[in-house]
């Protein structure tokens, strides 16, 4: 059976979700959840989820999927304790160090492996599964051709509806460089959101819009059968940050076409909820990476904004009224926006053709609004809030559980109640039962009484009444038996009796060998290479593998891996810079050093990787001094971890090509090959686009120069440092490197 998963953002949420017919549900903790801004559940609050949840056999699974500093890791382990204890379901995790961790203490506790861990390749996955995982989130840009390639016995989840990330998941450092809220850590401040203009050289390009990052809205509903014939366990709908509306309209939404599908093997949706879908939330809609061939269809350049749907046409324009001719009903209320200006708001007043006050407008009606949104033109009129949805997904009705009832009642026994669900029931006895004087207790009586079911989360389904005649039991007994009954068989059925098994955090090496100051330089072209060489470097790496070839016989040089790697490309004996976690289990037969992308920022995800035979590990471009300071603490002489002094950091690496989109809306254009193209911010700031394979990735407008912090790295025993060169000349290149080698010696 395929899973379906719902986000909720607080409580409010959840129920929406469990009442609309999810599966499961994922939530968030006050810390160490990729969605800081969303409300979130305290402590107190999540127990009480989880016993929610668990009442209505809907799973629930945490969010503790940040990357953690080394001095969090004690905090973070508490808190996957308290989720332990507290029968979550499964922890959606990201960060490997403390996957780690948590493995070897919860040996039994489920984890999911999340996006943010940039799961895209069978290698991945399994490594993944080694560490114990149990299912992999996977990464939003791969086609369900793809996903039918990772054939490894691992579950898989994708998501089908919400938000996208313009960038791979995990892979993003734009909103941590330019404003210090780290997307790894939860706090994304949607870069992405924003207008940027598109440069060849020195030459604005023309492009539809100005929002080159920004993606459509995910919708696979139409094409879900494609993903219900598939091996995908479970089905993810994105949104935390959304309102209990959207959460229940949408959870709605898919139940019924999930149930529809498995009822009659066909795509069934209904056109009116169609149009809710759009009202809810949309910036336009597509179908993804997940069946998308060509990725033309991935982008809305010219709004990241809701767009909502059409629901009329302005017809005549005074400095007063504005005239509206509706295609759709329009009540009291509901909010809309005019194309003309791309001003709305909420309608307070709706008169209609004799200026009456009015409440509601049918389709094909004319309506008057007050223009107060100082239109002056005709245009489109859209709906972006349902004044008459949102009232009814606030009126929640809770799911009633349907149990069966047995009362026995003989003369001279004590009254006893069992309550059953499944193969979970629960009996009680209360006083014996006396001979009736004047009125008698009869079964008519007796189940009225039992049935009340109210104020509790469960409906009489069958009940069976064993009773002698004649016999009287006050009504304050029936019903005080009954409450008590119904609230153990609540307490039942959301407690879960897993048995639970606790390891112990392993010990590792803390002393290494001592090591001589390396120096390391990365470089794009081969007149870099040339300066490095002349220069005596410690190691070179480079991304261009014809350079590589070309100079292999220089025993230090080393090939840099690309980020996302699918191929079967196999490499035995060679200097590997990897920059994804597939790249460790694809390669074992190589000398590997790891890349800053890998987001390595405690010592125990250093220690995972040190198990897998790494030789050096590059620290997180997000670590600051006193970070490495608090890693290095953890070893009386560390291992072989590099630090990046002078780099232009790579902000995002993409699936997506804002050249050829904008330019050519096709993936072989080769555009890029002979010019160089790079986004303008509003600040007048220049991002280079570097592509390779069709694959884009964006470069920070500014140099990272901690060159002159190298000694007080030297004074935390970090011994090894890297220089990154992109576009500097030989004399630039051959200046940094000495400044570098001042220190060093």
């Amino acid at each position: 059976m395929h899973e379906l998963l719902s986000p909720a953002g607080d409580f409010l949420s959840l129920r929406q979700a469990v009442i609309n017919g999810c599966d499961a549900v994922y939530i968030g903790g006050l810390k160490f959840g990729a969605r800081k801004y969303a409300p979130n559940f305290s402590n107190e609050e999540l127990k009480k989820a989880i016993k929610y949840c668990h009442l209505y056999n809907v799973k629930i699974y945490v969010t503790v999927n940040t990357a953690i500093y080394d001095n969090e890791l004690q905090e973070a382990l508490e808190y996957i304790g308290f989720l332990y204890e507290n029968e979550v379901d499964a922890l959606i995790m990201q960060d490997i160090g403390l996957i780690k961790l948590a493995r070897e203490i919860y040996p039994d506790l489920e984890i999911h492996a999340s996006t943010q861990l940039h799961n895209h390749n069978k290698e991945g996955l399994e490594l993944l599964k080694e560490l114990g995982i149990k299912r992999v989130v996977l990464a939003r840009e791969l086609s369900l051709d793809d996903i039918k390639n990772l054939d490894v016995d691992i579950e898989k989840e994708v998501f089908i509806h919400g938000a996208l990330c313009v960038s791979y998941s995990g892979q993003c450092l734009f909103s941590s460089v330019i404003l210090n809220r780290s997307g790894n850590r939860g706090s994304c401040a949607g870069l992405c959101r924003l207008p940027y203009e598109l440069y060849k050289e020195d030459e604005k390009v023309t492009t539809e819009g100005n929002y080159l990052l920004s993606p459509k809205e995910l919708n696979t509903s139409f094409k879900l059968d494609e993903l219900l014939k598939s091996d995908i366990k479970s089905f993810k709908i994105e949104g935390r940050m959304k309102s209990p509306t959207y959460v229940g309209f949408i959870t709605k939404f898919y139940r019924k076409i999930i149930d529809n599908y498995q009822k009659y093997q066909k795509i069934i949706i209904d056109k009116e909820d169609v149009k809710k879908l759009f009202i809810l939330y949309n910036r336009e809609f597509t179908d993804g990476y997940l069946f998308n061939k060509d990725n033309t269809n991935i982008m809305n350049i010219k709004s990241p904004n809701h767009q909502g749907l059409v629901i009329g046409q302005v017809i005549e324009v005074t400095s007063k009224k504005i005239k509206i001719r509706l295609d759709e009903e329009l009540n009291q209320g509901d909010g809309i926006r005019f194309i003309e200006n791309n001003k709305g708001g909420i309608i307070n007043f709706l008169y209609d053709e004799k200026d009456n006050l009015i409440n509601s407008a049918k389709s094909k009606s004319i309506v008057y609004l007050d223009n107060k949104y100082n239109i002056r033109k005709k245009g489109k009129v859209l709906k972006t809030a349902d004044v008459k949805l949102t009232e009814l997904y606030e009126n929640l009705v809770e799911k009633k559980i349907p149990i069966s009832i047995k009362v026995t009642a003989k003369l001279g026994m004590p009254l006893k109640i069992k309550m059953q669900k499944g193969n979970v029931k629960i009996e009680k006895t209360s006083d014996i039962i006396k001979m009736a004087i004047t009125s008698s207790s009869s079964a008519q009586s007796i189940e009225k009484q039992v049935t009340k079911l109210g104020n509790t989360p469960f409906i009489c389904e069958k009940i069976e009444i064993v009773n002698d005649d004649n016999i009287f039991i006050p009504i304050k007994i029936l019903n005080g038996l009954r409450r008590e009954v119904a609230s153990l068989l609540e307490e039942e059925l959301s407690t879960k009796k897993s048995k639970k098994t606790k390891g112990q955090i392993k010990s590792y090496e803390t002393n290494y060998p001592k090591r001589k100051i390396t120096l390391s330089v990365l470089v794009k072209t081969e007149q870099q290479l040339k300066v490095a060489v002349s220069n005596n470097v410690d190691r070179i790496y480079t991304s261009d593998e014809n350079l590589y070839r070309k100079y292999q016989n220089v025993e230090n040089i080393y090939l840099k891996l690309p980020r996302v790697i699918k191929g079967n490309k196999k490499y035995q004996n060679e200097n590997l810079l990897v920059g994804e976690l597939g790249g460790i289990k694809r390669y074992p037969n190589n000398n590997i050093i790891t890349d800053a992308y890998l987001n390595v920022l405690n010592h125990s995800m250093i220690n995972y990787l040190l198990e897998n035979k790494v030789k050096t590990i590059t620290l997180s471009h997000e670590l600051t001094k006193e970070d490495c300071k608090n890693i290095v603490r953890n070893y009386n002489n560390p291992p072989d971890l590099e630090v990046i002094l002078y780099t232009r950091i790579e902000l995002m690496i993409m699936k997506y090509c804002p050249i050829s989109y904008s330019i050519k809306h096709n993936k072989t254009c080769n555009l890029c090959k002979n010019n160089n193209y790079y986004l303008k911010d509003r600040n007048n700031k220049k991002y280079p686009l570097i592509t390779n394979n069709c694959l884009t990735t964006i470069l920070n407008s500014e140099v990272t120069d901690k060159i002159d912090e190298m000694k007080d790295y030297l004074n935390m025993n970090i011994t090894s440092f890297r220089l990154e060169f992109y576009n500097e000349d030989s004399n630039a290149v051959e200046k940094i490197i000495s400044r570098c080698l001042k220190l060093k010696n």
